[in-house]
């Protein structure tokens, strides 16, 4: 991929998709998250294209080694979701089709590789909760195939029905767990479940201004021991009518990216982050 080609598509996602996200994420403000209003918005005013996961852009380097042109790397994530259905299915819930794509960037390497490709197609249900008349998060269950798009020595997918559940305690602190059961097909990663993990937890704070806001998320890998895998995440927003915000990742674990999800990472990087307005998706 020529430079000229590079510089196009950062300047493709540092433009255009912040534009998108604008409307994309435009939901009822905080204050009136009411029952009433929140069905309302879901049956007649929700996108049918909105923002599912963090959507980043990121470059960093590894913090147990010396930065050297081949181990630092930009990665960014596009995450989106569509609506499939108008109205409530049974048991209030709507069918949704999830789609995530997750990169690693040699950007300062010769010829600029994307060396891993994660692609994360996914469809299920999702289920509004409330308590006293109040939005408080929700319920949801996918079917979730990812891989990395490659054959040979260098293959690697599975799938996994995944449980997940967001509760927002208060307007400044958000709980949420994931739990799968995985179905393995990839003949050179059956032992994924080693380092990418049986479940996770985690929670996400926000300041009273919905300015800062910090994230931990623990995935538990396979065995008894305490092994997780350890995401720490922080982010700024200079303003809350602002769509992007500065952002900070670290990473301490395996299974950041499929090719290598059996080596042990430790990287920081920083760059922006596009968010969805209640809470960002695990």
């Amino acid at each position: 991929m020529s430079r000229y080609k590079i510089f196009l598509f950062s300047l493709l996602f540092l433009t255009i998709i912040p534009s998108v996200s604008a409307q994309l994420v435009e939901t009822p403000k905080y204050s009136v998250l009411k029952e009433d209003s929140i069905r309302e918005y879901l049956d007649k005013n929700q996108p049918f294209f909105s923002l599912f996961k963090d959507n980043y852009f990121i470059f960093g380097t590894p913090i147990n080694h010396k930065p050297t042109n081949e181990n630092s790397d930009v990665k960014f994530q596009i995450s989106m979701q569509i609506r499939l259905t108008n109205t409530t299915l049974p048991w209030n819930t709507y069918l949704y089709f999830y789609y995530t794509q997750k990169v690693f960037w040699h950007v300062l390497e010769e010829s600029l590789p994307m060396t891993d490709l994660n692609f994360n197609p996914g469809i299920g249900l999702a289920k509004p909760l409330f308590s006293d008349g109040r939005y408080i998060g929700k319920l949801s269950m996918q079917l979730e195939h990812e891989s990395n798009g490659k054959d040979g020595d260098a293959s690697r997918s599975w799938n996994r029905v995944t449980f997940g559940a967001n509760i927002m305690i208060d307007r400044t602190l958000m709980v949420h767990g994931k739990v799968w059961i995985p179905i393995i097909d990839g003949e050179n990663n059956k032992d994924i479940l080693d380092y990418c993990g049986i479940y996770q937890i985690g929670t996400q704070v926000m300041s009273e201004n919905q300015k800062w806001a910090g994230s931990v998320i623990l995935v538990k890998r396979r065995g008894w021991k305490p092994n997780y895998n350890i995401i720490t995440e922080i982010s700024y927003r200079f303003s809350k009518h602002s769509d992007w915000s500065l952002f900070a990742q670290y990473y301490c674990g395996y299974g950041e990216g499929l090719l290598d999800y059996n080596k042990h990472v430790s990287k920081i990087r920083a760059g922006i982050v596009i968010r969805p307005h209640f809470f960002s998706d695990y």
